[in-house]
């Protein structure tokens, strides 16, 4: 469920009194967090777009690559208990802006690790490069 201010106004809709009229009587936490739209589908086909180019460059399968990339820039640690561990997020994971931020990344990377030029959807190129990729 979606709760929306704007204008100082609350707007939550009947969905929210139909919710709590359906509650069995007792005692409940509400936890009320920012909604991050998740990556869009624009996004995440740019990605898959970019990561067949790196794969015809380098021959390494794109599912690989993208793994590569997850690893190098979603890395984070895990402290379970007195253990802790690096493990990495996927892209599946990632809000719109964090998406953003990671495909930044792959296209700096891939420009300065391998030479490869991989456009926006606002290049010049990008026609050409989609028809070859899509």
């Amino acid at each position: 469920m979606i709760i929306k201010k704007q204008d100082g106004r609350v707007s939550a809709g009947a969905d929210l009194d139909c919710l709590f009229a359906t509650l069995p009587n007792g005692t409940y936490d509400v936890i009320v967090k920012r909604h991050r739209e998740q990556r869009t589908i624009s996004q995440n086909d740019l990605m898959w777009m970019w990561l067949a180019c790196i794969e015809d460059a380098t021959g390494t399968p794109k599912k690989d690559v993208y793994l590569h990339y997850c690893k190098k820039f979603l890395l984070r640690r895990v402290t379970f208990g007195n253990d802790a561990e690096m493990v990495y997020d996927t892209s599946s994971q990632l809000d719109t802006k964090r998406m953003g931020e990671f495909l930044d990344k792959i296209q700096a990377d891939a420009s300065t690790e391998f030479g490869i030029t991989l456009p926006n959807p606002q290049d010049r190129y990008f026609e050409q490069f989609f028809q070859t990729y899509k």
